[in-house]
């Protein structure tokens, strides 16, 4: 007899629940008004019109293409068992907040449930069948079951089996197989169609190494469409399997012209960060751009809860090491989260004599610098366990992330000093980097840029870089701030350059917790009814094409 998985069950209760319990159907008030967290945003850009004609039609196929890697990760993340179920759920504002966070749980608060019929989320969402075993795992004889991208399935036997992804989402890669075939057509830069031929291959071998490295050639293209498999945020219990997403890109080239000097400058800055040497020998490649882009759809595992502001990839080691990485900064959503959350949040919290210093250009120098730092530090223990990614296992997301923030932040204020970035001071940095972790760290404790900023908030109150004041507002000691970046940056990598996942979670687990005082201060931006993040209304017809 088949086994059901707990999911499966889940969501035949569910579905047999209807809309039983809920009068009338109207909409929950505590999960409306997490709804209402949420700031609308109309996702465009006035990018567009210098597009030819051939590549507005490439903006339609690749939204197209999204749409697809939407339909696969909701499979990935939550199964379509689930999804079906959810449209049997009368209550509106339920139904909702589940498209928000594509399941059950809330990302943004430790991934409690709020669906009924639903318990905790399964550590390894739908990679995996939620009733596996360690030892069934351990003993299951199959290479793939390692990969990236494979999922772990049960026979009508009950016997677990691998299925690569190629094969499991056979049905829709069909499609965006036609559809690329079609951008390949139309694509008239030489870089974007080679990045699009091998794409196209990658999705048929689960093999994306040597499209990555295309792509890491492709730099003059006023479109970038990153697609596929890319984060393993999702798996909590192996930190293998990586998720779907899309996100539809046009370079803003006169920002990105500002920013390109400084590609060729990493390995001089790997060279300033403050840790012991052994752990800075790596020398970063060069060959990378740090780029502008108007982000105009998002798709998968992106579009899910918190958006993502920045990007930074290749994930893949080999590519880093070979070629570097390219630091991509989605200027209008980055500008549509400042003002709607980041400008609230200062005004509430921060000391009237430091809030002007909340400024966008410190915010968005931060966050730029923050994906420029994933490419430093360092990549192999030295400790012989081999990648940190793999020698920390699950931890290794929030601790790369930890060293991105405060890594990022101390090479931002060297780049101050040395007279290259201009349009920012010192002061403007620091303030608007301890007020964006009252943003950030509301992403929760349970997803890896929240854990990575709730550390850092502990070590910096805890080191004197921020006091409150009679009103109970934040006061900034730019000196001490200083001192805390440093020093933590340090621990951090010195973690990863060590590979003790044990050593990494004790940490996390002590000092990765939101403190009463911390809780006060959310709750307190919470009643004022300031966005937690932003939900987009995005497609062809609003970019009006």
């Amino acid at each position: 007899m088949k086994k059901l998985t707990i999911l499966a069950m889940t969501a035949t209760m569910l579905m047999a629940l209807g809309c039983k319990g809920n009068k009338g159907c109207e909409p929950n008030p505590e999960i409306q008004q997490k709804v209402d967290e949420y700031a609308e945003f109309s996702l465009t850009s006035d990018l567009i019109g210098n597009l030819s004609a051939n590549e507005k039609e490439l903006v339609k196929i690749f939204i197209e293409i999204s749409q697809v890697m939407d339909e696969i990760y909701w499979d990935q993340y939550f199964g379509k068992e689930n999804r079906a179920a959810l449209d049997t759920i009368c209550d509106p504002a339920v139904r909702a907040f589940a498209n928000i966070q594509y399941g059950a749980w809330d990302r943004l608060d430790s991934e409690k449930p709020f669906v009924p019929g639903y318990g905790e989320r399964p550590l390894g969402a739908n990679f995996y069948p939620v009733d596996m075993t360690a030892e069934e795992f351990d003993a299951l004889e199959d290479t793939l079951k390692n990969s990236q991208y494979s999922v772990i399935r049960r026979d009508e036997a009950g016997k677990l089996y691998v299925l690569p992804y190629h094969e499991a989402y056979k049905e829709q890669l069909a499609k965006v197989d036609a559809l690329l075939e079609k951008a390949i057509g139309l694509a008239e830069n030489p870089g974007l169609k080679k990045y699009l031929e091998a794409r196209r291959e990658a999705f048929r071998t689960d093999d994306y190494f040597e499209s990555d490295m295309v792509w890491m050639d492709m730099k003059d293209s006023k479109l970038d469409f990153i697609v596929g498999p890319i984060e393993n945020y999702d798996d909590a219990l192996h930190g293998l399997k990586c998720s779907q997403e899309a996100y539809v890109l046009i370079k803003d080239e006169e920002w990105s012209n500002d920013l390109s000097k400084f590609a060729a400058m990493l390995p001089e800055m790997q060279k300033l960060l403050p840790c012991d040497e052994k752990y800075k020998k790596e020398v970063p490649g060069t060959d990378c751009d740090i780029n502008v882009y108007d982000v105009v759809y998002y798709a998968g595992d992106c579009n899910a809860g918190s958006k993502t502001i920045a990007i930074n990839l290749p994930n893949d080691e080999r590519v880093q090491l070979a070629k570097g990485s390219r630091r991509l900064q989605l200027k209008n959503a980055m500008k549509a989260k400042f003002d709607n959350i980041m400008v609230p949040i200062a005004k509430l919290m921060v000391c009237d004599e430091q809030v002007d210093s909340v400024t966008f250009n410190a915010f968005f120098g931060n966050t730029c610098y923050h994906e420029v730092a994933h490419g430093l530090g360092i990549k192999n223990t030295v400790t012989g366990r081999g990648p940190c990614r793999q020698a920390l296992g699950a931890m290794y997301s929030a601790w790369e992330e930890a060293k991105a923030d405060v890594c990022g932040l101390f090479l931002t204020e060297q780049l101050i000093e040395r007279g290259l970035i201009t349009n920012t001071t010192v002061n403007q940095n620091y303030i608007t980097f301890i007020s964006g972790i009252l943003r950030s760290v509301r992403f929760g404790a349970t997803e890896a840029h929240g854990v990575a900023n709730i550390m850092c908030y502990n070590y910096f109150y805890e080191h004197g870089a921020f006091t409150r004041n009679a009103q109970g507002k934040y006061v900034i000691n730019v000196e001490k701030a200083r001192e805390a970046a440093r020093e933590w940056a340090s621990i951090i990598i010195a973690m990863e350059g060590e590979g003790d996942m044990a050593a990494a979670k004790a940490y996390s687990d002590k000092n990765g917790k939101i403190s009463a005082d911390l809780q006060k201060d959310l709750n307190a931006i919470r009643d004022a009814s300031i966005p937690r993040d932003i939900v987009y209304k995005q497609g062809s017809a609003v970019l009006g094409l």
